[in-house]
Formats: C-alpha cells, sequence, structure tokens
C-alpha cells in the first residue's frame, strides 16, 4: 500500500485539546530526525484554541521544501465532523483519507481508513491520548514516516513520565493499522480468486 514518492503533503485536523498540532510535530520530527528527510509544520487555529478548529499542516520531502503550506492533501487526517467538512476538498483523488471512527462520519465519495482512536485510548485510560493511537495507525496504513523514527518522536515529545504510557497507544495504532490492511488484502485476494 505505501508509496514512495518524493514529496508527501498531510493535513491533520480536528479540534482544539485532541493535540492536533503535537500530533503534525511528531510527524515532522520522526520525518527529519529519524528519516532524515525535509519537513515542515504549519499549524492553525480557530478563534478559540480548546474546542476550536485546529490545523497541522506537514511537507515531507527528499529535497528542500519551497512552500510549507499543503495545496492538496496525500493524506488527510480528521478527528472531527468539522474538520472532516472543512477539508475534504483538500484531498488528492489518489490521497488517504483516515478518520476517527466513532467522530466522523464521511460522505462516502472515497475510500476511508477508519479507526475510534477516541475510544482506544479510552480503554486505556487516557482519551488525550488518540492522537497518539492516530500517529500509530498512520504509521502503519501510508508508512509517511518509518515505526522506528515515529516511535523516537513520539517519546521525545510527549510530557516526561508519560513516555511507556504513549508508546503502549502508539502500539495500539499501529497494530490496528497493520491488521486492517492484512484484512484488506485478503479481501482483495479473495474477490480476484472469485472473479478466477
Amino acid at each position: 500500500m505505501a508509496r514512495k514518492v518524493n514529496k508527501q503533503e498531510v493535513i491533520v485536523t480536528g479540534f482544539g485539546g485532541q493535540g492536533i498540532v503535537l500530533a503534525g510535530k511528531i510527524l515532522g520530527m520522526a520525518a527529519a530526525l529519524g528519516d532524515h528527510r525535509e519537513s515542515t509544520l504549519v499549524q492553525s487555529y480557530g478563534p478559540e484554541s480548546r474546542g476550536g478548529a485546529c490545523c497541522a499542516q506537514v511537507i515531507i520531502s527528499e529535497k528542500t521544501i519551497q512552500y510549507p503550506y499543503v495545496k492538496m492533501a496525500d493524506v488527510l487526517v480528521c478527528m472531527s465532523q468539522s474538520a472532516y467538512e472543512k477539508y475534504k476538498s483538500q484531498i488528492k483523488p489518489e490521497g488517504y483519507l483516515i478518520t476517527d471512527r466513532d467522530l466522523v462520519n464521511p460522505d462516502g465519495q472515497r475510500e476511508v481508513f477508519d479507526i475510534p482512536a477516541t475510544r482506544m485510548a479510552e480503554e486505556l485510560g487516557r482519551s488525550m491520548m488518540a492522537n497518539i493511537i492516530m500517529i500509530g495507525f498512520v504509521t502503519a496504513i501510508t508508512a509517511l514516516i518509518s515505526e522506528k523514527a515515529a516511535r523516537e518522536a513520539v517519546k521525545s515529545s510527549v510530557p516526561k513520565g508519560t513516555e511507556e504510557m504513549n508508546l503502549k497507544a502508539f502500539t495500539r495504532g499501529f497494530e490496528y493499522g497493520q491488521s486492517k490492511l492484512k484484512g484488506r488484502e485478503k479481501k482483495a485476494a479473495g474477490q480476484t480468486g472469485a472473479i478466477a
């Protein structure tokens, strides 16, 4: 499923308080420090930070990045319905749409990779870790960044003393993404077999 391209543009969006900017920072850090690529991060908030619209734009590239704003996203990660409505037109036709299953109800216009990130975080005892679960999921589904680089970026970005808990959250998201990809591969193989 992973595509190796020179430049990938990513939008991570949701509402303030979900750790959207931290998720963007982790993606960019993993790409730059772990995978030795170029990356930029641009963040924006609505008028009120907690509960308002929030967006992190990340560009990851093999070459110097001339313009830090996302024109059309290769990956759109939505963690709220309003964020999805606002940014759904900014994803490339072949791009990945990734959502929090319980918080976003897409319009069915394209393939969606979804994960109940907030519910999984609550099961781990910390709803604030939904963003880290989402980073694990995004890493598995898109291969934007390597798993090793992502783990290092998570470890160095979260508050001291919470590293193990956050790495556990990352692993939950990553493993969920891997199983989702395997399920799709089996389904595709089954359909191919039925036609033959």
